[in-house]
C-alpha cells in the first residue's frame, strides 16, 4: 500500500484568516477594543465597526502625511473619543512606526479616559494622550499640545460637532474630518418658528410635519456647518463615510484650511451663511455658526 507522501497542509496567517486587517496591524489591541475576540475572530457587528473606522483611516492617513512632509511633526485631536477606536488605530497605522506626532483623546467621562490611558501604556503608544474635559476647556488645557494640525470628531452628537468645529478654528487646524450625529438644535428652532415659517414661505413645507423637521434640521445643519467653515478659510469635501447599509450617521465632511482667499470664497460663504439663516428664520442660531474676523489672520501650514 503506498505511503502519502503529501505535506500537510499549511495553517493559515491571521491575515490569511482575516483579509480586512492591514499589514502589521496590533492583533493585542484589537482584542483589547473587543474588536477580535481572544480567539482572534471577527463577529459581524465588530466587522462593521473595523470597516468604518478603516474607511475614516483611509481619509486621515494622507493627510497626516502631507502636514508630517510639511513641518516634520503632527498632531491629531480626537473629540467625543469615547472608546478611542478611531485614535488607537490611527496611532497603530501611522504613529507607531515613526519617531514623531502625538494622538490627543478629548472625552467628557473620565472612566472611559482612565481606561484609554491604561491601554496605552500597556501596548508602549507613549505619544498618545487623553483628556477628561470638555472641548471647549480643551482650548486652554495645558495637557494639549499649542499647535493642532488634525481636528477628528466620529459621531459625535448634536452641538458636540459644532464644538469640534469651533476647536478646530480656534486652533486653525489645517484639516478637520468629521462625522456628525443626531443633530437636533436646529430642527428644534425651526419646531418653534413653524407657524411663522409656514405663514411667511411655501417654503416651510419642507419641515412642517414633524419627521421632516427632524430630518431637515439634520441637512441644513451640516449645510449651515459647510458655509461655517467655507467662511472661515476652509475648502470642503463632504461624501459618505461608507455604505447606508452599515450605518445611517454616514455623513464625512473634509475640511482643509486654505492658504488664501481665492476669489473672495470667504466673503460669498459668510453672505450666504446669513442668508440660509435668515431665510429659514434661524437668525437667532448666528453664534452658533459664527465666523471670525476676517481681519489679520497667522499664517497657516496648508498641505
Amino acid at each position: 500500500m503506498a505511503k502519502n507522501t503529501s505535506s500537510p497542509r499549511p495553517v493559515p496567517t491571521l491575515q490569511e484568516q482575516l483579509p480586512e486587517l492591514r499589514e502589521g496591524q496590533s492583533v493585542a489591541l484589537l482584542q483589547e477594543l473587543h474588536i477580535l475576540t481572544r480567539e482572534g475572530k471577527l463577529n459581524q457587528d465588530t466587522r462593521r465597526k473595523l470597516k468604518q473606522v478603516y474607511h475614516l483611516v483611509q481619509f486621515i492617513e494622507p493627510l497626516l502625511a502631507e502636514v508630517l512632509a510639511a513641518r516634520g511633526d503632527v498632531t491629531l485631536a480626537d473629540h467625543g473619543a469615547g472608546k478611542s477606536y478611531l485614535g488607537f488605530i490611527l496611532y497603530d497605522l501611522f504613529f507607531k512606526a515613526r519617531p514623531v506626532g502625538r494622538v490627543t483623546g478629548v472625552e467628557t467621562r473620565a472612566e472611559l479616559v482612565d481606561k484609554s490611558q491604561a491601554l496605552a501604556s500597556k501596548l508602549g503608544f507613549e505619544r498618545m494622550d487623553f483628556l477628561a474635559t470638555t472641548v471647549q476647556e480643551a482650548l486652554t488645557h495645558p495637557g494639549l499640545p499649542p499647535r493642532i494640525d488634525v481636528v477628528t470628531a466620529l459621531h459625535a452628537c448634536d452641538t458636540a460637532t459644532d464644538d469640534a468645529i469651533a476647536f478646530g478654528l480656534a486652533k486653525q487646524a489645517s484639516h478637520m474630518v468629521l462625522v456628525p450625529c443626531c443633530q437636533a438644535e436646529v430642527a428644534g428652532v425651526l419646531r418653534q418658528h413653524k407657524a411663522l415659517s409656514l405663514a411667511r414661505s411655501p417654503l416651510a413645507e419642507l419641515w412642517r410635519h414633524p419627521l421632516h423637521t427632524r430630518e431637515f434640521g439634520s441637512q441644513i445643519t451640516n449645510v449651515l456647518r459647510c458655509l461655517q467653515l467655507e467662511a472661515n478659510g476652509y475648502s470642503v469635501t463632504v461624501t459618505e463615510l461608507v455604505g447606508w447599509e452599515h450605518s445611517m450617521k454616514n455623513e464625512l465632511i473634509l475640511a482643509r484650511r486654505m492658504a488664501d482667499d481665492r476669489h473672495g470664497a470667504r466673503a460669498r460663504a459668510r453672505q450666504r451663511l446669513t442668508q440660509v439663516l435668515n431665510e429659514l428664520g434661524l437668525p437667532e442660531l448666528k453664534t452658533r455658526f459664527a465666523v471670525e474676523s476676517s481681519g489679520s489672520e497667522p499664517p497657516a501650514v496648508v498641505v
